[in-house]
């Protein structure tokens, strides 16, 4: 567990080699970091590896009046507790617009960031806060029931894939006022200025059958993130699990590009 520097607690976890280079990976909202066991797999024999639960998610705290500032800072507590002085980091969905955040105001601390089915502004804040209030009052049983539908493409045996109903179940595990945290934290993070300014190696990873974070959404922080790369998997919103050895083997060689 890592103290931030609200005093509250983030759950952290630490694979792989301890001298080589530091792989960070951040998780979607309604999930946990067991969602990347599978390129924790496939790094860990040659990388330092760190997963966390985001605040509200998982182990880690419920933080009350959370913004993407925060979730971006608590990135960089978990970084100095470790004493990292830079990692390579790679956030998806709602850890994708950690990652954009870190690359526009924390870019010192980091090699490269990669950007997987997220955008610069994800749906519209009158949805967020509308979300935010319903699971506030009813809970995420709701959600739960639907999630397959936005999380994996119909060609996907999400019914039969362990770490796919692992992953649904960290949502129905989710204390619903962490979800809620989350939801209005990003009901009010819009990047879309603010992109441009990334200087460091950046790879989108889009989802060509998302329809959260869609291809489009990825094109446009290409065509404002100079030098950036875009990569699209034949998946839905949770690439990394629907297309997990082509997720992994596109991270690694982007990783190695930019070592």
């Amino acid at each position: 567990m890592v103290k931030n520097r609200q005093g509250k607690m983030l759950a952290v976890q630490v694979y792989g080699q301890s001298d080589a280079p530091v792989v960070m990976f951040s998780n979607s909202l309604g999930t946990d970091h067991q969602m990347w066991q599978l390129q924790v797999k496939a790094l860990e024999a040659h990388y330092k590896v760190v997963t966390y639960d985001s605040r509200g998610h998982g182990q880690s705290d419920v933080i009350s009046s959370s913004t993407l500032q925060n979730l971006g800072e608590d990135v960089i507590d978990i970084l100095d507790a470790l004493d990292i002085e830079k990692a390579h980091f790679c956030g998806i969905s709602m850890g994708g617009m950690i990652a954009l955040w870190l690359g526009i105001y924390q870019p010192s601390r980091f090699k490269s960031i990669t950007v997987a089915n997220s955008a610069a502004k994800i749906w519209t804040s009158e949805g967020w806060n509308a979300r935010a209030a319903s699971v506030e009052a009813n809970g995420l049983a709701d959600l739960v029931t639907s999630t397959h539908t936005r999380w994996f493409s119909d060609a996907f045996d999400y019914q039969h894939n362990a770490l796919a109903q692992q992953t649904i179940q960290s949502l129905a595990d989710t204390q619903a006022q962490g979800y809620a945290n989350a939801c209005r934290a990003l009901a009010t993070a819009d990047l879309r200025e603010q992109i441009a300014d990334i200087a460091i190696a950046t790879l989108m990873i889009a989802g060509s059958a998302d329809p959260v974070t869609t291809v489009a959404d990825a094109e446009f922080m290409q065509q404002k993130i100079a030098g950036s790369q875009l990569v699209v998997l034949d998946a839905s919103h949770l690439s990394n699990i629907e297309q997990a050895d082509e997720f992994s083997q596109k991270l690694i060689k982007f990783i190695q590009y930019t070592q």
